[in-house]
């Protein structure tokens, strides 16, 4: 199972802006009852989570998720760290994912922690 790729197609799906191309990439990655969890979101489903992106999206518009290094992963899961930021420039966000995926090579779960977020005005 190539996690690596998984991981990077799914960071493709956070920086698709455009709707119909990011719910193919979601639909594609992802189990259709597969679950999102970050301290700010739980999502669950195709709907929540093309939602979530669209939702970050908004509120980042013209970042980019890039990951931060290389995945490290066994078996059927992965972890790596991912970073959120102008194409370029310092990141505003680090972010730490453990994704889950099942034999077929899909998502089925993805856990997300915050390592850097910007500060609240």
């Amino acid at each position: 199972m190539d996690l690596q790729n998984l991981a990077e197609r799914y960071l493709a799906a956070w920086n698709e802006t455009d709707p119909a191309t990011r719910r193919k990439l979601v639909e594609d990655a992802w189990t259709a009852d597969g679950a999102y969890t970050d301290p700010l979101v739980a999502a669950r489903g195709h709907d929540e989570f093309d939602a979530t992106l669209a939702a970050v999206q908004t509120q980042f518009a013209g970042f980019t998720f890039r990951l931060a290094g290389p995945v490290d992963a066994h078996h059927n899961v992965a972890r790596f760290t991912w970073e959120l930021g102008p194409e370029g420039a310092e990141p505003i966000v680090v972010g730490f994912d453990v994704l889950t995926a099942t034999e077929d090579g899909r998502i089925a779960t993805v856990v997300g922690f915050l390592d850097k977020v910007p500060a609240a005005q």
